[in-house]
């Protein structure tokens, strides 16, 4: 962060608040010419600070009411073993995040799906052909609180 000034952040905050807007409206939130604002934003792109553009979507709108934190155990720990599951694990559409975690699980998930049934198929089905896995404990979301995609600073 040490590269990055005042404007430079205050870009960043606006773009995470909305990344649709116009570098026209992003100019004038930091008092500059659009022309300049585009090459800073360009540059922070280029620079990584920016990652990516996305919409958020509704999953409950799109029919994914269920939220479910599942916490995997793996059989044995190796590389192989390790990467493996990484990669079998990020070509699965329900599991939107995965971590890498500390105590006494390995990995974190979060399962979006559309009710306990279709979880039922994806532990059943799905995790069920991952090799390696010695458990897995779910945890259900009841309602949720706060949920912020953006980076604080």
């Amino acid at each position: 962060m040490e590269n990055l000034d005042l404007t430079d952040l205050e870009l960043l905050k606006q773009l995470q608040k909305n990344s649709n807007i116009t570098t026209k409206e992003l100019a004038a939130t930091v008092n500059l010419s659009p022309t300049p604002v585009y090459e800073r934003v360009r540059k922070l792109e280029k620079e990584g600070y920016i990652k990516s553009y996305s919409a958020i979507l509704d999953a409950e709108k799109m029919g994914l009411e269920l939220i479910v934190f599942c916490d995997i155990t793996l059989k044995q720990h190796t590389k192989d073993i390790g990467n493996q599951f990484v990669k079998d694990i990020c070509a699965v559409d329900e599991v939107t995040e995965c971590y890498n975690i500390s105590g006494d699980y390995d990995f974190r998930l979060k399962v979006l799906v559309r009710d306990m049934k279709h979880y039922q198929d994806f532990v059943i089905n799905t995790l069920g052909a991952v090799n390696n896995i010695g458990s897995a404990h779910s945890t259900f979301v009841i309602g949720t609180i706060k949920q912020s995609y953006g980076v604080p600073f």
